[in-house]
This record gives structure tokens, sequence and C-alpha cells, in this order.
């Protein structure tokens, strides 16, 4: 199947915030301003913010409702240049070194030209986002920055500064177009100033009662109406109590679609109890929902909804 044709940047902010509802992804203004911002200023946009609030989504939406090939690279702890930007293909050059030699080649400053010629760089992520066209920039989606070292972290400067790598073989490959850059954090650590200052920054929260009831209502369409409203409103609160790790939106579409596999109209303390482990991912916190947090929050969702209905 041929990539999608590459479209045009949005033009405004009411532009931007039509391009992520058209592609289910519910926003608010303030993040559709600052994306319609990074977009029209080429600047990177740093989006920090609980697991699971929808920062690693935005690139892929924007990269499909734009038309673009959407790059990710993967942070880790230990993650290097090689795997990161560039390495090259050993044993394709020890073929070529092979040959030559077998040829009864002598040149060695050609030789060298030869094995280390462009066409044995394999490209990495980071290398492989500087070489978009023109009207066709790539999303580029730096994912969970704060899981790599300080080392690393530096080593992007150069790259988010003049959208410019080095290669020593070869020399500056620089972007002819600088690819849409989209990095997200989970805030395990703190990134540093001289990073940041060559971002657009936005804080993506855990989104209002409201907006993540039309979340539910677009991810998982053939959810019950009524089960849906339960669902949000008992997350929304699960979020005020104390827990090792609150369920982000992520959890809210896993268990909306969960119960509606289970044929679920409405919410009871049974199939809360039984689908809890769909929700929250630690013993302790199960716990405490079990304990009776649960059958408390169920039962003041259950009066709020009905209050309202009155």
């Amino acid at each position: 199947m041929p990539d999608p044709k590459p479209r045009a940047v949005p033009q405004s902010i009411e532009e931007t915030l039509s391009l992520l509802e058209g592609a289910d992804y519910v926003a608010d203004r303030a993040l559709a301003t600052v994306l319609f911002l990074a977009l029209k200023m080429k600047r990177p946009l740093f989006l920090e913010g609980e697991a699971g609030v929808g920062k690693t989504e935005i690139a892929k939406v924007l990269a499909s409702a734009l038309g673009r090939r959407l790059i990710r690279l993967q942070c880790y702890e230990g993650l290097d240049v090689s795997s990161a930007v560039y390495e090259w293909n050993y044993a394709a050059q020890m073929i070529e070194i092979r040959m030559e030699e077998a040829a009864g080649s002598v040149d060695r400053p050609a030789m060298e030209r030869n094995v280390f010629a462009e066409r044995y760089l394999i490209r990495r992520p980071v290398l492989d986002a500087l070489t978009g066209e023109v009207g066709a920039a790539p999303v580029f989606l730096i994912d969970e920055l704060d899981r790599t070292d300080e080392a690393f972290e530096a080593f992007l400067l150069e790259i988010l500064s003049d959208y410019q790598v080095t290669v020593p073989e070869l020399g500056t490959i620089k972007a002819k177009v600088p690819p849409i850059v989209i990095i997200t954090t989970n805030r395990t650590r703190e990134i540093h100033d001289a990073l940041k200052r060559r971002c657009l920054y936005h804080w993506l929260d855990y989104p209002e009662a409201e907006r993540e009831l039309e979340i539910v209502r677009r991810k998982v369409p053939n959810a019950n109406r009524r089960l849906s409203a339960e669902l949000v409103r008992f997350i929304q609160k699960l979020r005020e109590i104390e827990l090792f790790k609150v369920p982000g939106v992520a959890e809210t579409i896993d268990w909306a679609s969960a119960l509606t596999e289970l044929d679920k109209v409405a919410l009871d303390p049974e199939t809360v109890s039984d689908t809890i482990g769909v929700l929250l991912k630690y013993q302790d916190d199960i716990a405490k929902i079990e304990q009776g947090e649960g059958r408390r929050i169920l039962k003041e969702v259950k009066a709020e909804l009905s209050t309202a209905a009155e």
C-alpha cells in the first residue's frame, strides 16, 4: 500500500484542533496552541506528564493526519550512538576489503574511502529523521527521554539546535528540512535546561471528566453509554486517592474495552473487583480498592449520576 500523500501543516489553532479531532484525538485548546506553534516555528515540542495520558499518541496522530513518516526512538538506559544514530555495516565492509585484497589492490587510501562510503552506513532513527524532503518532513518521536542518561541527552543538543549530526568518516550530515520533533518524558528524572530551552514545553495532565468521556466514546464506540459515564466517574475519583500509580487514559480505554467484551452495561462491586487488574498494576493499590475504597467510590458515582439524571 503506498504511503499517503504528505499534507501541509495547519495554519491556525482551530485547524490544529480539527486535525487532531479528525484523528480521534480529543485535545484541549492549550495543547492545540503549543502544537500549532511548534509546527509553525519549527521547534521541538517537549511533552511531559504521567504515563498513559496520551503523549506518545500525539506523535502517532500527527504523522497519520499529515501523511508523514513516523520515526520513533524509544529511549532506554544505556542507549548509545550506534543504536540511536548510525553504525557501519561491518560485515559488508569486511567483504569489500577481502575482495579488494583478492584483486591485488594496494591503494590503502582508496580502500578506506570505499569501505566508509555511505552505502555501508546503517541509518538509525536519529540519522533517518534528518533525511526528509521539503514538504514531507518526518515526525521524529523521541519517546521517554528520561530513561536515558545525561550523556545521551547532551548528544541530542547538536541535533535539536542545528538538525545535523557528525559522522567522523563522512563529515556533517544536515537535514534539508527539519523533522517535526516530539519529545516525551514521564519525569522519572529532570531533563537538563539546555535541552528544554531548545523546545516548546507542555505539561499533559489527566483530562477532566467530560473530555475523558469523549475519548472513551471515540475509542470504544460500542461501549454502553451508561457504563462509559460510570467508569469515567469512577476513574476520576480513583485519581483523587493516594495510590502508587493512578490509572491513565490508556487504562480507561482498556477498561472500557474489557467491560464491553464482558457485555457489561453498568458497574457493580463484583465487576470492579473482577476487572481491577485492567486499571491498577500494583498489588498494594488493588488491595486498597478491594478493602472498601472501591465500594465507597462506586456508591458515590451511582449517587451522583442518579442526582444528575433527576
